[in-house]
């Protein structure tokens, strides 16, 4: 029931904006059926004109159930999914640890696409949204290794690239790379927009650079409150962190220190320049094989071993021991990659092995 066969999947989509409406059409584009429910009966009404979903409501017999809905509204459908469904249960929330801390049935797996656009609601949707995108899955001791699988499978069937984190580290992670960047944003733009006498010279003046540093501020508003009451432990760190620094590129500036500015601009130029881009296909791929225990999440463990070593697990599977208590765990990584990752795995007393793809 659970698992995929030769009978067409089938999904449910619990909110089909931005979000939720480029999942169903990645789906379908994937060989999907998919439902969809939404409160807002208008925008479930464009989702089913689009072709984001083939019907309305939500699907018993779904493999798989999606929730989009606003962070704040992710706790309940998710508790309805779970009760109307008998399959698998993920969401797309940008907040994780308070869910997951709330939620603890084997069938959810909570997740995170980093994913988007300027575009607003179901009319920014996108079958390509989440093509070659990192979709952060962050199960717990609690979750199902079939739920964690089918779910990863589900993610990567959309073409995005999935990684492994504990909620409580992809809570701290995120808040730094996309809660404190929109909030800075938001705040520089209004500190701009502030310069009411001088609104027309600094809209002409504000090209480029300035642009690009706050395009973001232009995303809908409407979902952020709930992000920053959700991850405001995490947020106030991170912004704590960035006003320290500010404060100290203020006194270089102020005292005219060179060398500290040229340290600063430079380390943060080389970073910069630094960052990974799309991960492209591997030239050459091996197995890396693991023996895994019969007990709830080993997958995860070990995964989130992966992610944290910046290891791009390319595929995975478990090939199950007939006698039930253990089984291997193969997962399809980059040869050049494999061998770092089956030593940190043999120190945590892990038996590996690497095997040639063939």
């Amino acid at each position: 029931m659970n698992n995929l066969s030769d009978t067409q999947p089938r999904a449910t989509v619990i909110g089909t904006g931005l979000i939720g409406g480029s999942i169903g059409l990645a789906l379908q584009k994937a060989g999907w059926y998919v439902s969809g429910t939404d409160v807002n009966l208008d925008r479930l009404a464009q989702a089913q004109e689009i072709g984001a979903i083939n019907s309305t409501g939500i699907d018993k017999s779904s493999n798989i159930t999606f929730v989009a809905t606003a962070v704040s509204q992710i706790h309940e459908a998710v508790a309805e999914a779970l009760s109307a469904t008998s399959g698998w249960v993920t969401d797309v929330g940008s907040v994780k640890a308070p869910l997951l801390q709330d939620i603890g049935d084997a069938r959810f797996v909570g997740g995170h696409p980093m994913a988007g656009s300027e575009q607003e609601g179901i009319s920014g949707a996108s079958a390509d949204m989440f093509a070659g995108a990192i979709w952060v899955l962050t199960p717990t001791t609690a979750t199902s290794d079939d739920a964690y699988m089918f779910v990863r499978s589900a993610v990567a069937s959309m073409g995005a690239e999935v990684i492994t984190l504990p909620p409580e580290r992809h809570d701290e992670l995120v808040a730094l790379i996309s809660h404190v960047p929109h909030l800075t944003a938001a705040t520089l733009m209004l500190l701009a927009d502030e310069q009411a006498e001088q609104r027309q010279q600094l809209q002409r003046l504000a090209a480029g650079g300035f642009r690009d540093m706050t395009r973001i501020a232009a995303g809908h508003p409407g979902i952020w409150p709930d992000i920053c009451i959700e991850n405001s432990d995490a947020i106030c760190e991170g912004l704590d962190s960035l006003i320290e620094a500010l404060g100290e590129v203020r006194n270089a500036v102020a005292h005219g220190n060179r060398e500290h500015l040229m340290d600063h601009l430079s380390q943060a130029r080389s970073a910069r320049l630094n960052l990974p881009g799309t991960v492209g296909a591997a030239d050459r791929l091996v197995e890396l094989r693991v023996v895994i225990a019969d007990r709830p999440g080993e997958i995860a463990r070990l995964t989130t071993i992966a992610s944290e070593m910046q290891v791009n697990i390319r595929d995975l599977e478990i090939a199950h021991s007939p006698e039930g208590e253990r089984g291997v765990l193969v997962m399809l990584v980059d040869s050049d990659e494999a061998t770092k990752l089956m030593e940190q795995l043999e120190d945590a007393g892990d038996r590996c092995a690497i095997r040639p793809v063939e």
